[in-house]
């Protein structure tokens, strides 16, 4: 095989320090200029509200929008008009989701810490939540499912959609059409970091959110980061990636399937095998070379494995884990014998599927599980996408007479050895019940 599609092969062991660093940190050296282009479009929504969206438009759109939102009877018209076979799957997929994060529901809880001292602890749905569903490259009405379906599990008051208007000034008909079937409040034609500044701050048409969920660009990503002073986030997210662990019970071809299936997402996309044993490996790097070749969007599958693709060889298992911890991937896809047994060594992964039979895609779609995930190792600390991104918590303590007299000395002396004298002298005036 031809070794020009893959920027990294070879034994995982023998990868030079500079190459491994290169790829566990999946950043462009494009960030520092994408972040300033995009804290300058953010100013400029700030201060002049829907003219710069208008602006926007016409700039990275190509278009002349009418109005930013879309009339709730283009959103159920594209309902009606898309095949009736698409729209059986997003209602499929749509209940699906709707059933995993309703299990995911969290609950209210009270504890006595000693005699007469009650904290309690409530899940409150928020107010507004903003979801971003992306255009461009391909249109993803799967997205505005993840994002919409939860908010109304959780039982969110409003719902916004935005996603980027095609030449006819609307999103695509997939978007408006799964908004409409997923319960959305309100739709915009906004894409890219103008529509995540509108969400954060609120514009003249656009309402101000409490939360921002979805993924997106590099832009749509270093907007979101920018905008935290105001408006929580689900999680930081990049260009798509997959990593998957195989033995020699896997199959080459489909090994380079999922593979292949992240890479056409983005010329960034960040796609790497693990494969025990250099004959499965030289097999796997066979079939990737295969199908590229012939695949659909091949440019961008091309321009990704080129980029970031690697079938690195590993002498056992074993050495798989200390780096699955490492990457902490987007997705984790274990194609192993024994792929349950194996789930119990996996740290730091967005999701895992478990056997070369779950494939990404059916997550991507009809699981149920949320495909919004983190990406480029920030699976180390965050999590993909759930129903708990919103609710925010309310805490409260309630202390009986008895209970504020047996902690008013305590509650005094430790005031006291912080040099807040008159929260001592608030704690001791209980100390008679």
């Amino acid at each position: 095989m031809s070794a020009s599609i893959l920027k990294y092969q070879g034994a995982l062991s023998s990868l030079e320090p500079d190459a491994q660093r290169r790829l566990l940190a999946r950043t462009g050296e494009s960030d520092a200029l994408v972040a300033s282009r995009v804290q300058a479009l953010i100013a400029r929504v700030r201060t002049e509200g829907d003219r710069a969206l208008f602006d926007f438009a016409r700039e990275f759109d190509r278009v002349e929008l009418a109005a930013l939102e879309v009339p709730r009877e283009r959103w159920n018209a594209a309902l009606e008009s898309i095949p009736s076979d698409v729209r059986e799957a997003l209602t499929r997929a749509a209940r699906n989701i709707a059933r995993a994060h309703a299990a995911q529901r969290p609950q209210s809880i009270e504890v006595e810490t000693e005699p007469g001292v009650i904290v309690g602890r409530r899940p409150d749905p928020l107010s507004r939540v903003g979801v971003y569903a992306p255009g461009g490259r391909a249109v993803y009405p799967s997205s505005v499912l993840m994002g919409v379906v939860p908010a109304k599990v959780a039982g969110v008051g409003e719902i916004t959609v935005c996603s980027p208007p095609g030449p006819d000034g609307l999103p695509g008909a997939g978007v408006l059409a799964a908004a409409a079937l997923a319960g959305a409040d309100r739709v915009f034609a906004l894409g890219g970091a103008g529509a995540v500044a509108a969400l954060a701050y609120g514009t003249q048409s656009v309402p101000r959110v409490d939360r921002i969920v979805g993924p997106g660009n590099a832009y749509v990503a270093a907007a979101k980061l920018q905008v935290v002073d105001a408006v929580a986030i689900d999680a930081p997210a990049g260009p798509s990636e997959i990593l998957v662990v195989a033995d020699a019970s896997a199959r080459p071809d489909a090994v380079a399937r999922e593979l292949l299936a992240q890479a056409e997402h983005d010329p960034e996309a960040c796609c790497v095998a693990l494969v025990v044993g250099a004959p499965l490996a030289q097999a796997v790097r066979d079939a990737v070379e295969q199908q590229a070749r012939i695949a659909r969007r091949g440019d961008i599958v091309l321009s990704a494995l080129g980029s970031r693709g690697a079938v690195l060889r590993i002498d056992s298992l074993e050495e798989a884990w200390p780096f699955v911890a490492e990457f902490a991937p987007e997705h984790l896809l274990l194609a192993t014998a024994k792929p349950s047994e194996d789930l119990a060594r996996v740290r730091n992964a967005g999701t895992v599927f478990v056997g070369q039979r779950a494939s990404v895609a059916f997550g991507d779609y009809l699981t149920g599980a949320n495909h919004v995930l983190p990406t480029a190792g920030l699976a180390r600390a965050y999590s993909g996408l759930s129903v708990l991104d919103f609710y925010r918590w309310t805490t409260w303590q309630r202390v009986t007479p008895e209970a504020a007299a047996a902690m008013a000395d305590d509650v005094g002396t430790l005031a006291d050895s912080e040099g807040l004298f008159a929260h001592a002298a608030a704690a001791r005036a209980w100390r008679v019940p």
